[in-house]
């Protein structure tokens, strides 16, 4: 296996542990009692299909860089990095939309803090993806090695689809749990 592949994995698997922890401390604060229910906003609906639709553009990254399509390539990853930067402006009004209802991350409703917390690691780690995403653009501007676009293309695809797995989790698990 490529080294770069397998550490890819292991942060994958500490990320999913990291969320396990957290979504496990979710429902035992939850069952102590004294648990505001609250409303999701109905943005995060867009997000997760904003986030989806730049999965589909990230496997038409995958497909360009496998057929040295580069045209392609550059037009996918720059769709699929404009989408995340509009998953990540979702998530942020979906925030404003907690705070006109009095959700705050600090104060005394837990649950909000929950919320925030939760939403919050995601959103970070979107941020490291699209990180990823504008170096595997840059990259596809810059080299013309294939092998080594190729791969580079598959790693950061095989973040993103996790980050995408990842945030419907949490957001089904935060709708049937709030």
């Amino acid at each position: 296996m490529n080294p770069k592949k397998f550490m890819l994995w292991l942060a994958i698997v500490s990320i999913l542990m990291m969320f396990a922890g957290w979504t496990s401390g979710y429902l035992v604060r939850k069952a102590e009692g004294r648990w505001h229910e609250f409303e999701m906003p109905t943005i995060f609906w867009y997000s997760t299909g904003i986030l989806l639709i730049s999965s589909i553009f990230m496997f038409f990254a995958v497909r360009a860089a496998k057929n040295n399509n580069f045209s392609t390539l550059k037009i996918a990853i720059s769709i699929t990095f404009v989408f995340g930067l509009g998953f990540l402006t979702t998530q942020v009004l979906g925030f404003s939309d907690l705070i006109k209802n009095q959700l705050y991350f600090a104060g005394s409703d837990v649950a909000a803090s929950w919320l925030y917390a939760l939403i919050g690691l995601h959103a970070a780690h979107v941020i490291s993806g699209l990180v990823v995403l504008l170096i595997s653009l840059v990259s596809s501007f810059r080299f013309s090695n294939e092998k080594k676009n190729l791969t580079r293309i598959q790693l950061c695809a095989t973040y993103w689809h996790f980050l995408d797995i990842l945030w419907l989790y949490l957001f089904l698990f935060l709708y049937f749990n709030r």
